[in-house]
């Protein structure tokens, strides 16, 4: 008995020194266990899919241009052209990955094609903001109050794999694949070249092409070709293709950084490299392995891209505290002004500010699995300050001083779409297997693969 008396009291004394005197509870927190890397991207793309579908724009349930949490009301019903195309896409991987179910999402992409049919359309093609109450153009600028070209071909990208996915449905959603059919193919591509072998990225019906944008690379614009060549009612030719996107074979470019060749010129950053989103918003349907053309191999450009960036930021030339494997990625993004207030920038090598956002790394996962899911795993583990209310939170500080507690319909949507294609290629799959594009880019004369 008087050993086992010890024992009780030996216990006893061990729980108090290890919890304190008089704390009679132990802690509540426990270490959380360790996530698989599929768990992981689960849950990224799981938290992020909240963005376009709790806090969609209400009445045209189409993607919002930005949300503040602290804000909500702040450009509530302004709707992003581009993003709703990204958030289209997102709901067919919010089917396959049982997020919400089918009928759900098939009610609401009816929802916003409706919306889409009846908004203010300009040769077909929409503007880069939509009033979502009203369907009429918002201006981006002043001069900028009719078609964005480049948008509407993010909306497209879009639209297309909506047709791909319900084409063979019940009747309900082959109806909702028509519409889906109807909507892209009434963009007048033609229009916007201005009848000259290139395309231009605006139209106003107050000021005409006055803002005379041409579409070159390298930058975001390649699927805006790629969709003017494989319209089946207003196509573009290649010669426009060749002389517009690849400059008469002037978008080749020799130099290399890091060890890794560019290949083409990055406009404005020849030396290191442009934004990120350079490598990720054309191809969220367009498949980029295996996909060259005369001037150049994509596969190579975006992977270089890539992994130059993420060099940089690991030999992080300007001190940054905090850049390295798991804190790295330049693009454009919320950023932070001189005074601390909520800025923008197209962050990138040539313009380093030290501001990582989540949407570069994770939206590079096909390009660099390696070094996404390793940043995947440093965001999580500061979650507490980067994970909100919809996903990673747009952009912060490499050391951590400030976050942009705020959200970007263009950088959510990447990192949904981007992770599923190093997945299960479902986006990949979807575009590429369409008729329209594969002729279009057969007239372009690129290999690629089916």
């Amino acid at each position: 008995m008087r050993l086992f008396l010890l024992k009780i009291f030996a216990c006893l004394l061990f729980i108090s020194v290890l919890y304190g005197c008089g704390q009679s509870d132990p802690p509540t927190e426990m270490p959380e266990p360790g996530l698989s890397d599929e768990e992981l991207l689960d849950l990224a793309q799981r938290e992020t899919f909240r963005y376009f579908w709790d806090y969609a724009e209400q009445n045209s349930g189409a993607a919002r241009e930005r949300y503040h949490p602290d804000n909500p009301s702040l450009d509530a019903n302004v709707v992003a052209t581009g993003g709703t195309g990204f958030g289209l896409m997102a709901m067919l991987v919010a089917i396959e990955r049982s997020f919400v179910n089918r009928a759900e999402v098939l009610q609401r992409i009816d929802k916003i094609l409706a919306f889409l049919e009846s908004a203010e359309r300009f040769h077909g093609a929409w503007p880069h903001w939509i009033n979502g109450n009203t369907g009429k153009v918002i201006p981006f600028s002043p001069l900028d109050d009719g078609g964005d070209l480049v948008e509407t071909a993010f909306l497209c990208q879009g639209l297309v794999c909506v047709y791909e996915y319900f084409r063979d449905g019940n009747q309900e959603e082959k109806e909702l694949a028509q519409k889906a059919y109807e909507l892209w193919t009434a963009v007048e591509w033609d229009w916007y070249s201005q009848g000259q072998d290139a395309l231009y990225w605006h139209w106003s019906p107050n000021h005409g092409f006055e803002i005379d944008f041409k579409l070159e690379g390298y930058n975001e614009v390649l699927i805006t070709y790629v969709l003017a060549a494989a319209s089946p009612t207003h196509p573009i030719s290649k010669q426009a293709y060749d002389s517009g996107w690849a400059e008469n074979g002037n978008i080749l470019y020799s130099g290399s950084a890091y060890g890794y060749p560019l290949i083409v010129k990055h406009r404005g950053n020849t030396e290191l490299g442009g934004p990120l989103f350079w490598s990720h918003y054309s191809y969220l349907g367009l498949n980029p392995f295996g996909l060259s053309d005369t001037h150049a191999n994509y596969e190579e450009v975006n992977k270089n891209h890539v992994m130059i960036n993420y060099a940089y930021c690991q030999d992080n030339p300007k001190n940054h505290k905090g850049y390295g494997p798991g804190f790295w990625g330049l693009t454009a993004s919320y950023s932070r002004n001189a005074d601390g207030s909520l800025g923008y920038s197209a962050h990138s090598p040539g313009n380093d500010l030290g501001i990582i956002s989540p949407t570069a790394a994770l939206s590079s996962m096909p390009y660099a699995p390696q070094q996404s899911l390793n940043a995947l795993r440093a965001f999580y583990k500061t979650k507490e300050n980067l994970l909100g209310p919809a996903g990673f939170y747009d952009a912060f500080a490499s050391d951590l001083s400030w976050v942009a507690e705020a959200y970007l319909a263009i950088d959510q949507g990447p990192e949904i779409l981007m992770i599923e294609n190093y997945r299960s290629r479902l986006l990949w799959n979807l575009f590429m297997r369409n008729e329209q594009v594969k002729k279009g880019l057969d007239e372009l004369g690129f290999s690629y693969q089916n």
